[in-house]
């Protein structure tokens, strides 16, 4: 039908226009000033809410969250960490999404939390694979490229990405992004 050929159209130009931003995301130079990942993520969840304004989601972001990096890449990463988390939780009755640190060995690690659909760990070595889908695109729409650009840009910030989750019991992902080593005396 006419309908679903566009629909086919529509996401083939999706997965184009993420894999040119994917293939743009290993050649630009990255730009290195103060970010405030808390104000980033509220203006994420600001939009997602814009978008579908009956959902009823409780997102809480801790506030303070100051980093270095690529503004506009870091906005990326909480854009799809973040927008996973919200497509990923809709079909939860009480939906709830969170981004905090933790400390982990000393190290400040960043965790976007949802109680939403959740996945199988035993495939999560291709979680960050272009293309990987867990779940079918008519259950929850996607190019299955968000993940694999999300890794890309973390670790341009000298960070890494790993995932905890079970079927129904929603999904954690955690990320570092470089730390200033301590001045030496």
């Amino acid at each position: 039908s006419p309908e679903s050929a566009a629909d086919a159209l529509s996401a083939m130009n999706q997965m184009i226009d993420a894999m040119l931003t994917l293939a743009r995301l290993s050649s630009q130079p990255l730009a290195r000033q103060p970010v405030n990942l808390s104000q980033l993520a509220g203006y994420v969840v600001d939009d997602l809410r814009r978008h579908a304004p009956d959902r009823d989601a409780e997102v809480t972001i801790e506030p303070g969250m100051q980093t270095t990096g690529d503004p506009t890449l870091l906005r990326l990463v909480l854009e799809n960490l973040l927008g996973n988390a919200w497509k990923y939780s809709g079909r939860t009755a009480r939906a709830r999404i969170s981004f905090a640190t933790e400390l982990i060995d000393g190290r400040r690690v960043y965790v976007v939390r949802d109680n939403g659909a959740g996945f199988d760990l035993r495939f999560a070595d291709k979680l960050f694979g272009l293309f990987q889908r867990f779940h079918s695109a008519r259950e929850f729409p996607g190019t299955g490229v968000g993940l694999a650009t999300v890794q890309r840009i973390i670790r341009r910030h000298g960070g890494r990405i790993w995932a905890e989750s079970q079927p129904g019991q929603g999904a954690t992902f955690r990320f570092t992004l470089w730390e200033p080593t301590a001045a030496r005396p």
